[in-house]
């Protein structure tokens, strides 16, 4: 399934839809429309467990085409948000995780040449995310050196402590796109979180696309534009540390819980690793895509 939250009106409240062949549908009224009531927001739908994944899957696929009156609407008709508008706790942000990364990062930044022995791990807070088409801000008086980062994200979808690597994917949810947004000159004595952790600093989404439907998440394309211009184009096939070493590095010490969000890391093609480097400016537009999930489109604007 793909998996939005929207708001049919500028004003309404956040629901939790499907997109089917250009539609979104919305969980909730198929649910009342059918007699099985289902939940309207993603947190408490993933809260429900992998047997709503199923459950749901199967009610779409039974009335698809005959929808009841009021449950789908055109997708382009809606305003899509991010698929979680406010995560319960931080984003799992992955540093340093594709090779080519360390090396451009390591001529320009203060980052080592030698590849990370193990996950390097930062935060990025709640208040970072945005939906798509939202503003990512552009704040002079805090950053000369806005960058780009076009990431794989994984969504958490049971609760995982101490998981092996073997076991570690039966604990997703699904996977979505996120930009991370970083203040290079905003890096303080090594710490991250102030350069990744500024308000809009996380654009996600469109859409979160179930686990079942992608087996393998290091066989996806991902790229990113500045303006039209290619500047990050790779597979995640080129990741350091995989998806279940993530998983299960992380809740050898940390408890993933449903809903989690681990942001896997960027290929090479940042702003800071060019030569000379290259920055974000108000005016600008970035556009990011996964394949097979979905794609992200932000102006930056001057706040």
């Amino acid at each position: 399934m793909r998996l939005v939250t929207y708001r049919p009106e500028v004003t309404a409240a956040a629901r939790l839809g499907a997109i089917v062949d250009g539609a979104v549908v919305d969980l909730a009224r198929l649910g009342d429309a059918m007699g099985h009531p289902l939940p309207s927001s993603m947190l408490e739908f993933i809260d429900l467990g992998p047997q709503a994944v199923r459950f749901t899957s199967a009610l779409l696929d039974a009335h698809r085409g005959k929808w009841p009156v009021g449950v789908a609407v055109p997708v382009h008709s809606v305003k899509l948000l991010a698929p979680i508008p406010r995560p319960r706790k931080n984003i799992f942000g992955i540093g340093l995780n594709y090779v080519e990364h360390v090396a451009e990062s390591s001529r320009t930044l203060d980052t080592s040449k030698d590849l990370p022995k193990e996950p390097v791990i930062f935060s990025k807070p709640p208040t970072t995310v945005i939906g798509p088409g939202d503003a990512i801000e552009h704040n002079k008086e805090i950053t000369q050196q806005l960058d780009w980062e076009v990431e794989l994200a994984v969504i958490m979808g049971t609760r995982a402590k101490g998981v092996s690597e073997d076991d570690a994917l039966k604990y997703v949810f699904g996977y979505s796109v996120m930009i991370d947004m970083s203040a290079r000159d905003c890096r303080r004595a090594g710490q991250w979180i102030y350069s990744k952790g500024q308000d809009t600093y996380a654009p996600f989404g469109p859409c979160i696309v179930t686990a079942d439907e992608i087996p393998d998440p290091h066989t996806l394309n991902l790229s990113l534009t500045v303006n039209g211009v290619t500047k990050q184009c790779s597979n995640t096939r080129y990741m350091l540390f995989k998806v279940p070493t993530l998983i299960a590095d992380i809740s050898k010490g940390i408890a993933l819980e449903p809903g989690d969000i681990i942001a896997t890391g960027t290929p090479e093609g940042v702003g800071a690793g060019r030569s000379p480097q290259e920055w974000l400016w108000p005016g600008d537009v970035v556009h990011a895509q996964v394949e097979g999930i979905g794609e992200l489109r932000h102006p930056v604007v001057a706040v």
